[in-house]
């Protein structure tokens, strides 16, 4: 176990089976815990484990095949466990296998010739291999130097994958191994290990066996001991590749993975990964080998024979596609002869574009360009091979482009038959009955297009070639720049693209930024949400004891509705009932959904919304002492639309009233003497008193305690403020109006209400 205390944790069942006296390995393996209790360190296992005999039946676990009746312990688990055991890196189990030399023997007995080689047993053998490597290296590598019979056997399983990668850190191609021990791998110059790699293109028939070996051999391009870096882009070594991939009777994959070799050999960096390119400049001891001219004559000798391949007439194969048929099709082995002309010429021999030019393989390359409409991977290496050829000062090879290989003429010919041809005497040929498809090759052309333009603008003799041209001149003004408008990016008013005008933001700020939001309205809305419970949170329960609570406890300023807004802005993307939408957000009946409207006609909290606040705190005596039911109902709303941030004390409204006058009494009567007058006009008006008994609920319920507090009622607040309410609106059908114009001027409302107090006091 990883933690022990005493009394609080059970025994490990490895002690358990520790503790037995007579016990077997397997029993220990057939446990689950074992690789755990390996980790931490378990002082009696590993003490078991690390005996020679323990060793050695865990090492027969690992290089011997057993029966096929086997049990599936045998022959999955305890295979599996084992390995598990060494890699876990314990110097004393591994120095007992290091330094026995029978138990190196019985490791890589597994090698030989006539052992069987099972797949999963080879990666079992494999993982332990390369963890000696890694924690004892100079005993390993010593081990090898004294059995160089090892070196072969690998050599000779080379399909195998995990033997492969066995060799590749055994000779130092590896960029994880060897940096502090180079010495070590002196004793590899003297041996032929990379002639035999090599010659597996000869002997062997398997695309395994020689995918593994171009692996190996671009491997060794890019990290390699000097010795094996000189040997491998030596010409003769060279020659040596090219006469195997070129036999007639080997298979294409020869070809293939002969030529991934050579252009490794070109383009070191080419084959490797960026994760590979950031530590390959931490290591010392290898040497990145670079095409010097020797290399690239005895690639040349060869070119001949390689265009040769390219002749399409002499096949007869026929590929069916959903667009038609190819015949023939281009097949792996032109393509990759197309992308080694084209890291040919990147690496800017002079002597190389000549033997191109001569051979015409340019030539050939850009006329498969156009018989191949569809085959986006040689699109892409013709490209180059374009590019490369019109970005270099030499004027023979940009003559050679433009005039021989009528680069200009192709391009206009297929802009005119933009359709694949019926009649076409190519490769690549329409279904019969349906219409022919688009070619596929536009975009490419495009891009060619553009580049010559480009390149032009520095390069009279492009330049001057594109103006002698007038039919280029009109297909540029009146395709090509109406093409490339519609396809900029940049000028696209919709989508992801226009994040690129501004590369500082980023995708969340885009919508942020973009939407007019109102933070003060927002605000507002959030505080009418968390008060009528919208939420089906914990706070539901507090919600609905409202009017219990100051209004302060449900305000949110501009300062919280921002946070909240940066919380939840992205959620109006993804629901439409979001609070960040313009639909009605409150869809309540009764008393509530006629409240919310009211509020909704309030302006929301402003920069002048301080001056309102302190026009209203003047007024709050005549606020709480006036009954009428606009009166009510504009203090319920000022309150729950957040402008006036608390009521008046309960403490306050007691002194206030005991300072009441007559003045109080006398308007208290009027009111009644009002109300009682109106009660008939309240049965013929049924919409509107369904209205505003909705109205006069919501009033009651935000001014409970300014109600309580009246000293002219004799009845209940809540029977006394919808009767004053039904009042005052069954006399003014257009009550409902007036109060949404009270509600929109504050102010004005204020002011009115002092000059009715001073006539009601006189």
């Amino acid at each position: 176990m990883f933690w022990r205390m005493t009394g609080l944790s059970a025994a490990s069942p490895v002690d358990t089976i520790l503790d037995k006296e007579n016990f077997t390995l397997e029993e220990l393996l057939d446990e689950d815990e074992i690789i755990q209790e390996c980790k931490a360190l378990n002082t009696r296992l590993i003490n078991f484990l690390r005996d020679k005999a323990q060793v050695e039946q865990l090492l027969r676990y690992i290089v011997e095949e057993v029966p096929e009746d086997s049990e599936k312990k045998r022959s999955f688990k305890f295979p599996f466990i084992a390995c598990e055991i060494f890699t876990c890196e314990i110097d004393i189990i591994l120095r007992t296998l290091i330094e026995d030399v029978e138990l190196m023997d019985l490791l890589f007995s597994f090698v030989k010739p006539d052992h069987p080689h099972s797949t999963l047993l080879a990666g079992y053998f494999s993982k332990v291999v390369i963890c000696l490597m890694l924690r004892k290296t100079a005993p390993l590598m010593n081990y090898v130097q004294e059995h160089p019979d090892i070196v072969v056997q690998l050599v000779d399983l080379i399909g195998i994958t995990s033997v492969m990668e066995v060799l590749i850190r055994l000779i130092g191609a590896d960029e994880t191994i060897y940096s502090n021990f180079a010495d070590t791998l002196q004793w590899l110059e003297n041996t032929n290990v990379l002639e035999m790699i090599v010659d597996k293109f000869s002997s062997s028939d398997s695309p395994e066996v020689h995918a593994n070996a171009a692996e190996i051999l671009s491997a060794v391009t890019r990290c390699a001991p000097p010795a094996l870096a000189a040997k491998i882009c030596s010409p003769s070594f060279v020659g040596r590749l090219f006469r195997h991939a070129l036999e007639e009777s080997r298979p294409k994959s020869v070809l293939v993975h002969s030529l991934s070799v050579c252009i490794s050999l070109l383009d070191p960096k080419r084959l490797a990964s960026a994760s590979y390119q950031a530590f390959r400049s931490n290591l010392s001891h290898g040497t990145l080998v670079t095409a010097s001219p020797e290399t690239v004559d005895g690639m040349l000798e060869s070119l001949g024979d390689l265009l040769k391949l390219l002749d399409i007439t002499s096949s007869e194969n026929v590929l069916p596609t959903t667009y038609g048929c190819l015949r023939p099709p281009l097949g792996k082995h032109r393509l990759k002869i197309v992308e080694f002309i084209s890291v040919l010429l990147t690496i800017g021999s002079e002597i190389a574009e000549k033997e191109l030019i001569s051979q015409s393989a340019i030539k050939r390359c850009i006329d498969l360009f156009f018989q191949y409409p569809y085959n986006n991977f040689l699109h892409h290496h013709v490209e180059n091979i374009i590019v490369s050829c019109l970005e270099v000062k030499r004027n023979q090879l940009i003559d050679h482009v433009l005039n021989d290989c009528d680069l200009v003429g192709k391009v206009l010919a297929a802009e005119k038959q933009s359709s694949l041809s019926v009649d076409s005497n190519g490769p690549t040929l329409p279904s019969e009955g349906k219409e022919p498809p688009r070619i596929g090759n536009i975009g490419h052309i495009t891009r060619i297009a553009n580049k010559l333009i480009q390149l032009g603008n520095s390069s009279s003799v492009i330049q001057n070639h594109l103006q002698e041209n007038s039919e280029w001149a009109e297909w540029q003004t009146g395709v090509l720049v109406k093409r490339n408008e519609v396809e900029n990016v940049y000028h696209w008013a919709c989508g992801r693209p226009t994040s690129l005008h501004d590369r500082g933001r980023d995708s969340d700020d885009d919508d942020f930024r973009d939407r007019d939001y109102d933070v003060a309205a927002l605000a507002n809305n959030l505080s009418q949400a968390f008060r009528y419970g919208i939420y089906s949170n914990d706070d539901i329960e507090e919600a609905q004891g409202s009017h219990e609570r100051d209004d302060e406890d449900v305000y949110f300023d501009d300062e919280s509705a921002e946070v909240v807004i940066s919380s939840l802005r992205l959620g109006d993307d993804q629901d439409s009932s979001s609070l960040f939408t313009n639909s009605n957000w409150f869809t309540f009946d009764g008393d509530r959904g006629i409240n919310d409207r009211l509020a909704a006609s309030i302006p929301s909290p402003s920069p002048n919304s301080e001056e309102t606040s302190m026009n209203l705190e003047e007024t709050d005596e005549v606020l709480i002492g006036e009954a009428t039911g606009s009166e009510s109902r504009l203090e319920s709303v000022s309150l729950g639309n957040g402008s006036v941030e608390e009521t008046k004390e309960p403490a306050e409204v007691a002194e206030h009233n005991d300072a009441s006058t007559d003045d109080e009494k006398l308007l208290c009567r009027e009111e009644e003497s009002v109300s009682q007058e109106a009660e008939a006009s309240e049965q013929s008006m049924d919409v509107q008193d369904g209205q505003t008994d909705a109205v006069g609920g919501s009033a009651e319920a935000s001014t409970t305690e300014g109600a309580a507090a009246e000293p002219c009622s004799s009845s209940e607040p809540g029977n006394a403020s919808p009767e004053s309410d039904d009042t005052d609106l069954s006399a003014d059908p257009s009550g409902s109006s007036e109060i949404s114009h009270e509600s929109r001027s504050p102010a004005k409302v204020d002011d009115e209400k002092k000059v009715e107090v001073a006539t009601t006091n006189e």
